[in-house]
């Protein structure tokens, strides 16, 4: 019996190969011949698949050929080995490089401590104070520090007060300029190095609420607004007119809050101020610090600069054509930019005494022999948009880069503590000589030597910043944090760590002691407060231009403000 059952089973097995069994039953004839078609085709779909591979290696082999026969024309037919150049880092870099991490280590240690949340530290007093409205301006402005010098643990811990705490429902007239580059700015850059959708919708947030500024009848923005309520406005003290550099110093952020959320009207607003000034554009490229956002019109009595109220406007016409990566639709930039540096050079002058080379300022026709230490951006400007020219013209602006660099060095040398004032006068037969003598931990000399640095490969630019690293660990470090100095002749500390300091300052020096491959300048495009934001190509097009109605400006009197403007205790 058991043979039997297993002689029939065997049976029953084969009855599925007899095509018999099928004509009797069409439906699975049917199936068997679906599947049949399908399989068929995957084995015709695979074999057409490896021969196109077969054919793509064959084509890429017989340009690796190629390449080694061009190559061999080039190394007298011998047959090398090609390696790419490795960037070996210099133990001195490493060590210097951790320095200012361990400096960066203690303001931050430091702000938590005794000013945690607040906007910033007053490390004499070890307490903080809301000079920004309350938006935790320190933390903020150092989130990218703190991830690009890999402290990671800190950066959670910020991030934490971010989702929880950070909150724009202020009832607080801010400044749209220092707000964008300090908060927008920081938490994008922060978005874009990490990946971290929070810091993208805490961008958005407060870009919502700064949008109202632009809301004039030429889209020259206000420059003060109120976080809760809205309600634009500008300084009293500017006669109701907006301030070029606040109002030019915003497209970075806001381009980039564009691409990034793919919301154009953050874009919109922001390249409506550019395109607006380009109306009335003068054919020297220099603008005075104060324009109308009703008329459009530059008043014709206000000072021209690089310092402030003027400084990043220029900055930003080359740094939006470097963050659109060079593309046709920012080329207008580029275009508004060279001719301000053509402007830029007839202010140039030069001692008798030791050849430095400085900015002057301009009022009305005559010029005056003062240079801002925030003007000590311009030669890393200039060296970052030298790429940009013909052989002839690149070198020419990269020599003055140098020069100017030499001297912005020599403010910080020529005191007794080695740190610059924050401007210096230039009188006949005379080098140079302090002005307003007190120094808040501004960057900007030290912003100037990174790109020297990684543009020319020259290290001396490293010793000099070194040097004036030296000087702030010096004169500015207390147990409690970094302050500022009242006097830079006597040394005199005020009682402000400025939150720019952990976010350009420390930075910028971090940077300089760093491969040129962290946060590459091919990759990246820093806005006026150091926050790195990603470059990426630009597809859309240049709007038309409208013409705009042209009314005359009343005087007013002129108050300073610098390009981060900083609180100084001595206020």
């Amino acid at each position: 019996m058991a043979r039997g059952s297993r002689s029939s089973s065997s049976s029953n097995r084969f009855r599925y190969l007899h095509p018999g069994y099928y004509l009797k039953r069409p439906k699975r004839l049917a199936i068997l011949f679906i599947a049949f078609v399908i399989v068929t085709f995957l084995v015709w779909d695979r074999q057409t698949l490896t021969r196109e591979y077969e054919m793509e290696i064959s084509k890429y082999s017989g340009e690796i050929r190629r390449l080694k026969d061009e190559l061999k024309k080039y190394t007298g037919g011998e047959e090398e080995t090609v390696r790419l150049p490795v960037f070996k880092e210099d133990p001195l870099d490493i060590q210097r490089r951790e320095k200012v991490k361990e400096a960066m280590l203690h303001a931050w240690n430091s702000y938590v401590t005794y000013a945690w949340g607040n906007d910033e530290l007053q490390p004499q007093s070890k307490n903080g104070v809301n000079s920004f409205g309350g938006l935790g301006a320190t933390l903020v402005d150092s989130l990218d520090t703190l991830y690009i010098m890999g402290l990671h643990k800190e950066f959670d811990k910020a991030r934490e007060w971010v989702a929880n705490s950070l909150d724009f429902n202020k009832d607080y007239d801010a400044s749209v300029f220092e707000t964008t580059i300090r908060v927008v700015g920081g938490l994008l850059s922060a978005y874009d190095l990490s990946g971290d959708k929070l810091f993208l919708e805490k961008a958005k947030d407060i870009g919502d609420r700064l949008l109202p500024a632009w809301d004039t009848p030429t889209g020259i923005p206000y420059n003060r607004i109120n976080l809760a309520h809205g309600r634009p406005h500008n300084h009293g003290w500017t006669g109701g007119d907006s301030i070029l550099a606040d109002s030019g110093t915003e497209q970075l952020e806001f381009i980039a809050l564009s691409q990034r959320t793919g919301d154009p009207k953050y874009q919109e607003k922001a390249e409506k101020t550019i395109s607006q000034i380009q109306k009335n554009f003068p054919s020297d490229g220099l603008l005075p610090i104060y324009i109308n956002p009703h008329s459009g019109q530059p008043s014709s009595y206000s000072t021209i600069t690089f310092g402030a109220m003027g400084d990043s406007f220029y900055e930003y016409l080359l740094k939006v054509w470097v963050q659109g990566n060079k593309t046709e639709p920012v080329k207008h930039y580029r275009e508004m930019w060279e001719t301000s540096m053509q402007g830029l050079l007839s202010l140039v002058r030069k001692t008798t005494k030791s050849s430095y080379e400085y900015i002057c300022e301009k009022n009305g026709g005559s010029l005056s022999h003062k240079m801002d230490e925030l003007a000590c951006f311009v030669p890393g400007m200039l060296a970052l948009g030298s790429s940009g020219y013909g052989p002839e013209d690149a070198e020419k602006f990269l020599s003055l880069a140098k020069e100017l660099a030499w001297t912005c060095y020599n403010f910080y040398q020529s005191t007794p503590t080695k740190l610059a004032g924050e401007n210096y006068f230039f009188h006949g037969g005379e080098d140079m000589s302090v002005g307003t003598s007190w120094n808040i931990l501004r960057p900007e000399t030290v912003e100037s030597l990174v790109y020297l640095w990684r543009i020319t490969g020259n290290k001396t630019y490293q010793d000099w910043g070194w040097n004036i690293f030296q000087a702030f660990e010096k004169n500015s470090r207390i147990d409690s944090g970094y302050v500022g100095l009242k006097d830079v002749n006597t040394g005199v500390k005020d009682n402000m760590m400025q939150s720019f300091f952990l976010a350009e300052t420390l930075k910028y020096l971090y940077l300089l002691f760093s491969p040129p491959s962290v946060i590459s300048f091919d990759e990246w495009v820093f806005n006026t407060e150091a926050h790195p934001l990603k470059i990426v190509s630009r597809q859309d097009s240049k709007k038309g231009i409208n013409e705009l109605d042209r009314k005359p400006k009343p005087k007013s009197p002129s108050r300073v403000f610098g390009r981060k403007e900083g609180r100084s205790s001595n206020d």
